[in-house]
């Protein structure tokens, strides 16, 4: 979030303006009275299925829309809690969707404990993706399913449906937002990838998650901000200058919420996360060793869409975009360059006007049967362009 003065009333320095006071004292009063101005309200939701570690939920549609055409499944990554999608009334992807009348869905995971130590990545690229495809396209009239992860969720998302053991999901098409493949062109990491080699595997790190079952989550929490450290220290400065913006404090409210919320990693996924990504950067190459078979990320067949966020210090614009050359079957793949840090890009503030148009353009265009096909560019409520976007035909 940048920094900016309250605005000022002409020739009069950084007194601010008349409405500008009566906006703060507004803010300041609701803070009080009420604990807060952002409305987390969740969306209605319906569980349509679980299992081990897996909920899958139907958001309910909206009361004076219908729903059609194909359904989306948003894939929660590990650790983060599902209001990644649903951040806050007025800035949730789920709620834009639920909205424009498309059948919206979400598998999560719910809270991770020490008992599940021992799941490994596996489980969610063998049971809880497909199965969660499978579920929705059978909810939804057997119609194929558009698949949208996020960070983590964009990853496991990638490797269900290039592994052969998936078989013939129904997938229309995937988007894929801010999901880091190649790790060496992430700066957050250089300073400490000597450190990570430097114990051959029995360093302090995989003791650490041996012991605790996993990576716990007050760690997952520190982790997180600690990618945003200039907007922690700035935080009081930024509130000081924004007490009159309603949205701003409302997204910040909603960010720290999210924060607060994070779950645990299961120790042996920790452990592979850690080795073969962080340490091994395997993804990078496209071919990922899993338990017992090799996953090629060329395998993938359906259109595939993938953002990058313009200042994500978690998943930079490079290591994203390294995943575009390995698609090489993909009926088509497209890049696109968005506002925002690594939960910006998905829910932040400009979301609204450049991610989210962008999926609709493109489920539109990959949906079958009952919408008009609407291609990516001509949305003339498309405010935002990027030069770093580009489309590759197959």
């Amino acid at each position: 979030m940048d920094l900016v003065p309250l605005r000022s009333v002409p020739g009069a320095g950084l007194l601010p303006a008349p409405d500008q006071v009566v906006a703060a004292a507004s803010n300041v009063a609701h803070k009080l009275l009420y604990g807060g101005v952002a409305d987390l309200r969740p969306m209605p939701r319906t569980l349509i299925d679980d299992g081990t570690l897996r909920e899958v939920y139907h958001y309910r549609p909206a009361g004076h829309v219908q729903e059609q055409g194909d359904p989306v499944l948003l894939v929660t990554p590990l650790a983060a809690p599902s209001s990644c999608y649903d951040l806050r009334r007025g800035c949730s992807l789920v709620e834009h969707f639920v909205t424009e009348g498309r059948p919206t869905y979400l598998v999560e995971y719910g809270e991770v404990s020490f008992r599940d130590r021992n799941l490994g990545m596996e489980h969610w690229v063998d049971e809880v993706v497909p199965t969660a495809i499978r579920e929705v396209s059978k909810h939804a009239g057997d119609r194929p399913v558009h698949v949208i992860g996020w960070s983590l969720g964009g990853i496991f998302s990638l490797l269900t449906l290039a592994d052969e053991r998936s078989g013939d999901l129904p997938v229309a098409s995937l988007t894929v937002v801010g999901s880091p493949i190649d790790i060496s062109l992430v700066p957050l990491l250089a300073p400490f990838r000597p450190l990570l080699n430097l114990f051959n595997g029995n360093g302090p790190i995989t003791k650490g998650y041996q012991m605790l079952g996993g990576a716990p989550k007050p760690l997952v929490k520190w982790a997180f901000q600690l990618t945003a450290f200039q907007k922690l220290v700035t935080k009081p400065i930024a509130l000081a200058t924004h007490v009159d913006d309603r949205e701003f404090l409302a997204q910040v409210e909603a960010v720290d919420h999210f924060t607060a919320n994070m779950i645990a990693y299961p120790g042996r996924t920790f452990g592979q996360l850690y080795h073969r990504f962080a340490k091994g950067n395997q993804l990078a190459s496209g071919i990922f060793e899993l338990d017992d078979r090799s996953i090629d990320l060329g395998e993938i067949t359906v259109p595939v869409l993938v953002f990058g966020g313009a200042t994500d210090g978690i998943a930079p614009v490079p290591a994203v975009r390294a995943v575009v050359p390995l698609l090489t079957k993909a009926q088509e793949v497209r890049f696109e360059v968005v506002p925002g840090g690594h939960l910006g890009m998905l829910t932040g503030r400009a979301a609204r006007t450049t991610t989210w148009l962008a999926m609709d353009e493109w489920i539109t265009q990959w949906s079958a049967g009952d919408e008009p096909a609407t291609p990516i560019g001509t949305n003339r409520r498309r405010r935002h362009s990027s030069a770093a976007s580009r489309a590759l035909g197959k």
